[in-house]
């Protein structure tokens, strides 16, 4: 089963706030179906306690996510954002990252995101990979790269 679609992946998303990323991709995530209403109060509550910031060099990037029992079938948002945002630095919580790219993980099945955590780390480790997909402004072209990675 395909966790990326077409529908789930944007480009240069225009937002202010880690709250209002947030919100945009889960809101996507259950006009997809893919998950409960209730999935993106779960992702907010536990930003709050667990920050998602992933220091990865040049392009810092965020992976919200929260437990399989908001999801209803397993699918990835994903999102590179129009200029950086700040969210909390998942290592050091105190330290405030400038995330540029957001990739939102609604997962089914527990083992699944170990799996997917790596495929994810893999790709945030290709600076010039991060370099160019934050220079598209097409989320269809965007879709059809990261696709291939994930």
């Amino acid at each position: 089963m395909e966790l990326l679609l077409p529908e789930l992946v944007f480009a240069h998303v225009k937002v202010n706030t880690a709250d209002e990323v947030l919100h945009f991709l889960a809101n996507k995530l259950q006009v997809n179906g893919k998950v409960k209403n209730t999935f993106e109060n779960a992702v907010m509550q536990r930003e709050k306690i667990h920050p998602t910031g992933l220091p990865s060099g040049k392009i810092d990037v965020a992976i919200p996510h929260t437990d399989v029992q908001y999801v209803n079938e397993a699918a990835i948002a994903f999102a590179t954002l129009d200029h950086p945002i700040p969210f909390h630095n998942m290592a050091e919580t105190q330290k405030i990252l400038d995330v540029q790219i957001v990739v939102m993980l609604a997962l089914k099945d527990p083992h699944s995101q170990v799996k997917m955590l790596q495929k994810l780390m893999t790709l945030f480790q290709n600076q010039k990979l991060l370099s160019d997909l934050q220079k598209l402004t097409d989320s269809q072209e965007l879709y059809q790269i990261v696709s291939k990675h994930i």
